[in-house]
C-alpha cells in the first residue's frame, strides 16, 4: 500500500522484516506522504500450544499451519511451535480449497475459531472449533473444545482412538463368547457328552455377556490425559515505534508490557456464557483481551492500562454473572 501511494519505506523496511521474523506483523504509518513509523502487533501463542503440537507429532499426527498472515510472520510462528509445513498468505475463501486438496492425501482435521474458518471446518473430515470462537465456526464444526485449549485437540484424538479400541475389544469378546456359548445352548454337546444347559443358566450367561461388554466400555471413565509442564511464550505484546520520517531513529523502540488480572466468575454454564462474559469485559476501555475459561470458572483479563477492579466486576455482574 505504501509503495502504491509512492511512499518510501526503505528507512524502516529492514526493521519491518526483522519484526516479521519475530512473528509480529509490522504496520507502516505515514502522514502527508511521509513515512512516520512502525507499530508491530502479534497474537499471543497460548502457553499449551507448543506442548500440543509436540504431542500431536508424537502421536503420528502431522500438523500444518494454514494462515492469512504473510510468509515471514507465519514462518516465525511456525518455527516457535515446531510446525514444518506452513501455508501462508491464504485469502478467506482459499482455506476450503486447500483443505480439499489435502484430503486427497489422507484424513484431515481442521481446527479453527473464526468466520473465515467455517467453510474449511465443514469441508474437513473432522472440524474442531475453539469454544470461545464465533458462533458460525461452532455451528460448522463436528467437535467443540469447551476449554478453548489447543491441548484438547490431542486429548480428543487420543480419546477417540481409545473409544475405537474399546469397541473392537467388545466386538471381539462378544463374538468369542457367542461362538462358544450359542452352540452349547443349541445342544451341540448333547450327542457326544449328554450335556445340556438349563434355560436359566443360558439367560444368566447372556446377562453376564452384556455386563462384561458394558463394564469394559465403562473403563473409558478412567481415561485421563497427563498434562505436562506448560511452555510460556515470552516477548509478546510489544510495540516497535519510530519517529517522524524526517528524523527516523531505528534505535528508538518503545515496548508495551500489558497487565493481567484474574477474576473468578460463577454462573457460566456453556460456551455462550463464556462469550457473553468475554464480550462484556472486552467492551471496557483499557481491556485488550479477556481469556474466559468455563472449566476454571475465571477470566484472565489483559489490560493496556489500569482498570479498577470495581469496573471489571460491574461489567460481569451487569452481564448476569457473579464475581467471587
Amino acid at each position: 500500500l505504501m509503495k502504491e501511494q509512492g511512499i518510501d519505506i526503505s528507512g524502516l523496511e529492514s526493521a519491518g522484516n526483522e519484526l516479521s521474523d519475530q512473528g509480529k506483523t509490522p504496520l507502516y504509518f505515514a502522514v502527508d506522504k511521509k513515512l512516520y513509523g512502525i507499530i508491530a502487533v502479534a497474537d499471543i501463542i497460548k502457553e499449551d500450544s507448543i506442548e500440543a503440537i509436540a504431542g500431536l507429532n508424537a502421536m503420528g499426527v502431522k500438523t500444518i499451519m494454514l494462515t492469512g498472515d504473510n510468509k515471514r510472520t507465519a514462518d516465525a510462528i511456525g518455527s516457535q511451535l515446531g510446525i514444518t509445513e506452513i501455508v501462508s498468505d491464504v485469502l478467506p475463501d482459499g482455506k476450503e480449497s486447500i483443505i480439499a486438496s489435502y484430503q486427497e492425501k489422507g484424513t484431515i482435521i481442521m481446527v479453527g475459531d473464526g468466520i473465515n474458518d467455517a467453510p474449511a471446518l465443514t469441508r474437513a473430515d473432522v472440524g474442531i472449533a475453539i469454544g470461545a470462537g464465533t458462533d458460525v465456526a461452532i455451528e460448522a464444526a463436528d467437535v467443540v473444545l469447551m476449554k478453548s485449549s489447543v491441548m484438547d485437540v490431542a486429548h480428543a484424538i487420543k480419546l477417540s482412538r481409545q473409544v475405537i479400541k474399546n469397541i473392537k475389544e467388545n466386538l471381539f469378546w462378544a463374538f468369542f463368547y457367542n461362538v462358544i456359548c450359542i452352540p452349547i445352548a443349541a445342544g451341540a454337546l448333547i450327542p457326544q457328552f449328554g450335556i445340556r444347559i438349563n434355560p436359566m443358566f443360558g439367560a444368566a450367561a447372556m446377562s453376564l455377556s452384556s455386563l462384561f461388554v458394558v463394564s469394559n466400555a465403562l473403563r473409558l471413565n478412567f481415561f485421563r490425559m497427563k498434562k505436562g509442564e506448560s511452555v510460556s511464550e515470552k516477548d509478546n505484546n510489544k510495540n516497535f515505534t519510530a519517529g517522524p520520517a524526517d528524523n527516523i531513529d531505528l534505535t528508538a523502540k518503545k515496548e508495551t508490557n500489558k497487565m493481567q488480572k484474574t477474576i473468578n466468575v460463577n454462573g457460566m454454564m456453556c460456551p455462550n456464557c463464556v462469550k457473553h462474559v468475554k464480550s462484556a469485559l472486552e467492551a471496557l476501555d483499557g481491556v485488550s483481551s479477556a481469556d474466559v475459561s468455563l472449566e476454571n470458572k475465571n477470566a484472565v483479563v489483559t489490560l493496556s492500562e489500569d482498570v479498577a477492579d470495581e469496573v471489571l466486576k460491574k461489567a460481569i455482574v451487569d452481564a448476569g454473572y457473579e464475581v467471587v
